[in-house]
């Protein structure tokens, strides 16, 4: 703590490490190259000074800065919480997100846990044999790599917040990642951990379980991270024990992200992954795991992330009519151009990424040149040399993104479409006015981009 009760946290960033103090956002220590200093944050002037940022680097509001590093300009946010996402370019680099460039979403300070010989996973709640674990335990149970898309379920806020004022994170189309979790706001990481449904049978929850003896149906997950939302307790959420306790649903207690260590902004020492639903249920720097006969009483469970339809307002809405919100549905987004772009006439490549909850595969993704009126099938890719087919969890990664690439002539000003039709033939909607909602969630409306050509 810092002096008068202030609470502080740190943050990594690619070789600069922040000491951020939540009082206003205004004070921060930034260390660089062993050297320490302290500046008063003034308009941003002083940060961007201290960070090397350009002057042309506006201040977006009070507090919230863009950040350059690793060639990258990042949107922080400099009071509590921390979150970020990376420019839509960074996502289409590769298939597997990088650590860096993952976005990064919490609703509390990034807690620290750097005791790790005394982290005890405690599982109870209504079970035959509760017990605590500690991160050594759950490494001796077969690790599972499980490459998963996560995605937060206000990625494109922003664009939905210009057909009418939401409330959230203001969102670009980069709220989502892919990872490699071994034995898991998109992106795509490879996840690394045990399996939930090993995890429980230790406690005498046999595979494939909807109830329990004792009349558990579902399983809690309790995280370290205090959230101002729930009075000052613990970020929570919960899935039902069904989907727990299948493992070919892939659920993970994960302490690997892209093969190394979690680090702290992703929920070190130990997180959950549930593969194909919104990022909200994969809770981060996990504490304990509780089994309970009805969903998660938890703020984040049954007070947001539910979807609402567009007539529901602040003033008339009742949170208990509508279920928790688990898979996403399909989305797509344009990634190699920005909202408003200028270019040469020719020959354009058009690049992005396409993906589905629940371990949907993506069937096709179309991209019109026009604003909609004709359309182009994109190709499809996951893992280089290895075609991809939607349903062939063989090859192709169930919980994974696609990217996708078409090229097409533009000679005049235009619109660019994308949009994506999921192994269930789900298709996204045409216009966002049909799926606004006060929260904000789940804008997957067609994609588009305007384009600007340059006479010849």
């Amino acid at each position: 703590m810092v002096g008068g009760g202030v609470y502080k946290r740190w943050l990594e960033v690619s070789g600069y490490v922040w000491l951020e103090v939540a009082r206003g956002g205004h004070w921060l220590e930034v260390e660089e190259g062993g050297r320490m200093s302290q500046e008063l944050v003034v308009k941003g002037r002083r940060l961007r000074k201290l960070i090397g940022v350009s002057r042309r680097s506006k201040l977006i509001t009070k507090e919230q800065i863009l950040v350059r590093y690793n060639s990258i300009v990042w949107l922080f946010g400099l009071a509590e919480p921390f979150n970020a996402e990376p420019p839509r370019t960074t996502l289409i680099s590769s298939y597997v997100t990088p650590v860096d460039f993952f976005y990064k979403r919490n609703h509390g300070p990034v807690p620290v846990v750097d005791d790790i010989e005394s982290y005890r996973l405690s599982i109870g709640g209504l079970v035959e044999k509760p017990m605590e674990l500690s991160l050594a335990n759950i490494k001796k149970l077969p690790k599972y790599n499980v490459t998963s898309t996560l995605q937060c379920a206000g990625n494109r806020r922003t664009a939905m917040s210009k057909t009418k004022a939401v409330k959230g994170v203001g969102w670009d189309v980069s709220a989502i990642g892919n990872g490699f979790f071994p034995p898991a706001l998109y992106l795509y990481a490879i996840w690394g951990g045990a399996k939930l449904a090993d995890v429980l049978e230790l406690v005498g929850i046999t595979k494939l379980s909807r109830t329990t003896s004792f009349g558990g149906k579902h399983v809690e997950f309790v995280s370290v991270d205090m959230c101002k939302e729930d009075h000052g307790g613990p970020y929570k959420a919960s899935i039902p024990l069904i989907h727990a306790t299948n493992s070919e649903a892939d659920v993970l207690l994960a302490y690997e992200m892209n093969g190394k260590p979690l680090n702290r902004d992703h929920g070190y020492p130990l997180r959950v992954i549930v593969p194909g639903v919104i990022g909200a249920r994969s809770v981060k720097w996990l504490d304990s795991i509780n089994i309970i006969p009805q969903e998660c009483q938890g703020f984040f469970m049954q007070r947001d992330y539910k979807m609402f339809p567009p007539w529901v307002n602040w003033e008339n809405i009742d949170w208990s009519t509508r279920r928790p919100q688990m898979d996403f549905p399909v989305q797509s987004a344009i990634c190699s151009l920005e909202d408003v772009n200028t270019v040469q006439p020719g020959k354009l490549t058009v690049q992005g990424y396409a993906v589905s909850g629940g371990g949907r595969g993506i069937e096709r993704v179309d991209v019109s040149f026009d604003g909609g009126k004709t359309w182009v099938e994109a190709s499809r890719y996951q893992k280089s040399g290895i075609p991809y087919v939607s349903d062939d969890d063989a090859e192709s990664d169930k919980w994974a993104w696609v990217l996708f690439e078409v090229a097409g002539d533009v000679s005049q000003n235009t619109e660019i479409v994308a949009k994506a039709v999921d192994s269930a033939a789900n298709v996204q909607p045409e216009n966002v006015a049909v799926i606004w909602n006060l929260r904000g969630i789940l804008n997957t409306s067609w994609h588009r981009v305007q384009l600007h050509v340059k006479p010849t």
